[in-house]
């Protein structure tokens, strides 16, 4: 097991190193630091001098990739991309734009993000395995069919929609929670919170409950469950104690990796919710064009997502003593 998590650990670092040069590539490729400074000075004739200026501050003003005028190791060394992207395996994103420090930032961010996410996450797979099992129990019956039409109504739909119906109905015509805003004051957040979750929550119920009724349907089909019937296991305790362990494999496919991605944020809901968390704080870097923030962002949600993956892999062998991790 170690040798395998040590393994896939060493995997990562090319991996990151690849998601680095395509953040850069998107930002100093499409863009030259001549055009991020005149964005960042906000005039449309900007000096030389200013922009010279601009460049050598944040150094910008040296070559990409390759210093051909350095000796030695700076060749590769005293370039922009290796000044700018070694340090990130260090745990140092440096500073934005505004001076402010992106690591003092992000974990002040994470908490609002976190209180989102984490509730949203928990509810929203207590729901759907609810869901799903619930139509599993009554396969084949007019409960089953429209279930699954409802499944699929709800996952065609936009979730700018539930965000945007949520808001209208919630809080401008019932009145039950503000429409936007973020309190951490205790239980008096909750308030900001509710809007957001439930939302979440009800955004997820159509993709998620028809994947989990499906994994639950392949499972019910197996010899195993017919046997369990045949020895006079009433159905109930056929799906929850056969059927609902052996779909946990699929299941926590997509639910593992999901976890540390649940300190990065959602980019929409934040963003409508005005909530100050990390996915409103990527949007801000990507609008202001600032590319200390989002290299910071980029890296730091592929780290979680490799670490994801690996999750994923560790819970099989603990949730299927059938699968070694050899």
């Amino acid at each position: 097991m170690i040798a395998y998590i040590v393994r896939r650990l060493l995997h990562a670092v090319p991996i990151l190193v690849g998601v680095n040069l395509i953040t850069f590539a998107l930002f100093f490729f499409v863009n030259s630091p001549d055009d991020m400074a005149r964005i960042h000075l906000g005039v449309k004739r900007v000096t030389p001098e200013a922009i010279a200026k601009w460049k050598e501050d944040r150094g910008f003003n040296r070559p990409l990739f390759y210093n051909a005028a350095a000796a030695g190791a700076d060749k590769v060394a005293d370039t922009i991309f290796f000044r700018h992207s070694v340090r990130l395996f260090a745990g140092d994103f440096g500073r934005s734009e505004d001076g402010r420090d992106i690591r003092r930032e992000i974990f002040q961010r994470m908490w609002p993000s976190v209180a989102i996410a984490l509730p949203t996450f928990a509810v929203g797979i207590l729901v759907y395995i609810t869901f799903a099992m619930l139509l599993a129990f009554f396969r084949g019956t007019y409960l089953d069919a429209w279930g699954v039409v409802a499944c699929v109504g709800m996952m065609s739909v936009s979730t700018l929609f539930y965000v945007i119906g949520g808001q209208y109905l919630v809080s401008k015509l019932w009145h039950l929670v503000p429409i936007s805003g973020y309190d951490a004051g205790g239980l008096h957040a909750l308030k900001f919170l509710a809007l957001p979750v439930i939302v979440g929550v009800v955004s997820g119920v159509g993709s998620s409950t028809r994947l989990y009724r499906s994994f639950f349907l392949e499972e019910i089909g197996k010899d195993y469950v017919r046997t369990a019937r045949a020895k006079g296991l009433s159905e109930p305790r056929v799906l929850f104690r056969h059927v609902l362990g052996n779909a946990l494999i699929p299941i926590l496919t997509g639910v593992v990796v999901v976890i540390p991605l649940l300190f990065v944020g959602s980019l929409i809901m934040e963003s409508f919710f005005g909530i100050p968390g990390l996915g409103s704080y990527t949007i801000d870097a990507i609008t202001s064009q600032d590319f200390f923030v989002v290299r910071a962002m980029v890296f730091l949600g592929a780290v979680l997502y490799i670490v994801g993956l690996i999750l994923t892999d560790i819970s099989y062998s603990l949730a299927d003593p059938r699968v070694r991790l050899e």
